[in-house]
């Protein structure tokens, strides 16, 4: 074992580690804390394949914008900063439906590539990405900004109680406008004309 092989396993420890922790935590601030380390691991785990363009990609793009995004929305929707008791669920469907997953596609892998060495390729550059990303991959890529969009969007509606609210009409609409009470409008003060008498 190399020692690009064990970093290589360390690392993913720790995004392994970092995200149980995302889904098992009940603070939602801690959750998006948890996910900037488990794709900071991937993104070293990128740079221990010589894939530097990639692993800068994933530091800036996700780690600092997708992670602050869901921040932002924690903030937007006026979540809860502590702990909530709606994220202190029985996790054990959840763990079935991962481990059943995880050891399948480990399965998959080991079947496919048993203990064969694969080469790796050259490294990769701007040009080679680019060219990959707005040719092969352009469909997915501006899928995912739409979807980052309404995410943002979505954020944004559901911290405004106000936005799809039926309008209020008739006298409490004119009364919740002018600011006054119907009595106040009839009585009057001197200085309105309904409360003069002519």
């Amino acid at each position: 074992m190399t020692a690009a092989d064990a970093l290589l396993l360390a690392l993913g420890a720790v995004a392994v580690g970092s995200g149980v922790l995302v889904v098992a935590t009940r603070h939602l601030v801690r959750a998006g804390l948890y996910l900037v380390v488990c794709l900071g691991a991937l993104a070293g785990m990128y740079l221990v394949l010589t894939a530097e363009l990639v692993a800068w990609v994933q530091v800036l793009i996700y780690v600092g914008a997708v992670v602050v995004l869901l921040l932002f929305a924690v903030m937007l929707t006026r979540a809860p900063i502590g702990a909530s008791d709606d994220l202190d669920r029985p996790g054990w469907a959840a763990a079935l439906i991962g481990g059943g997953t995880g050891f399948g596609l480990a399965a998959l892998l080991v079947d496919a590539y048993r203990w064969t060495a694969v080469e790796l390729p050259d490294a990769g550059t701007a040009e080679r990405l680019g060219d990959q990303i707005f040719r092969s991959w352009v469909l997915p890529f501006e899928v995912l900004s739409v979807l980052l969009l309404s995410a943002l969007v979505g954020a944004i509606v559901l911290s405004r109680p106000d936005i799809g609210r039926p309008k209020a009409q008739g006298p409490a609409a004119d009364q919740s406008h002018t600011g006054r009470s119907g009595p106040g409008i009839a009585g009057g003060d001197p200085g309105d004309e309904g409360g003069r008498s002519r």
